[in-house]
């Protein structure tokens, strides 16, 4: 879904899929290539269901429906907007809220990128992908994860 200028909600989901075996998957950016992260999405104006809008996004940046494993972790952060993604937001708009919530799957599943987002895809073990994330909250929400769940 291509966003239109200044209109995008600062809003968004954050969403970490996991399997029960450790492993965390991670998409890196087409718009910004050394940028690592799970699924995450804008809020559409008239959205207010996190857990819809979290499935929503899953689905359009991955291809992956499914129904149980999901966990909102009732938790936001909010932080700075990158300068040069603000023109997508409107006028003087600087900070985004983003809500975390999780999917956990029993394993791996075939992951079909939307490739004006994403152009590549890893699963990894969570020391790793905590490694790598870009963001700081994505950082926060896996070391949260693997804490709770051992996956060390």
């Amino acid at each position: 879904m291509a966003a239109v200028t200044g209109n995008k909600r600062p809003e968004s989901v954050l969403v970490v899929i996991f399997t029960a075996g450790g492993e965390a998957l991670l998409l890196k950016r087409a718009d910004h290539r050394a940028f690592w992260q799970s699924v995450t999405g804008s809020l559409e104006w008239d959205e207010a269901d996190r857990l819809a809008v979290a499935k929503r996004e899953v689905f359009e940046e991955t291809g992956i429906v499914v129904v149980d494993g999901w966990r909102d972790w009732e938790r936001q952060h909010r932080f700075e907007i990158y300068p040069e993604w603000r023109h997508r937001y409107p006028a003087g708009v600087t900070h985004n809220t983003e809500h975390v919530l999780s999917l956990e799957l029993p394993a791996r599943v075939n992951v079909h990128l939307h490739a004006c987002e994403h152009e590549e895809y890893r699963w990894v073990h969570f020391p790793e992908a905590i490694a790598q994330a870009t963001s700081g909250t994505n950082r926060w929400a896996l070391k949260t994860l693997q804490d709770e769940r051992g996956f060390y």
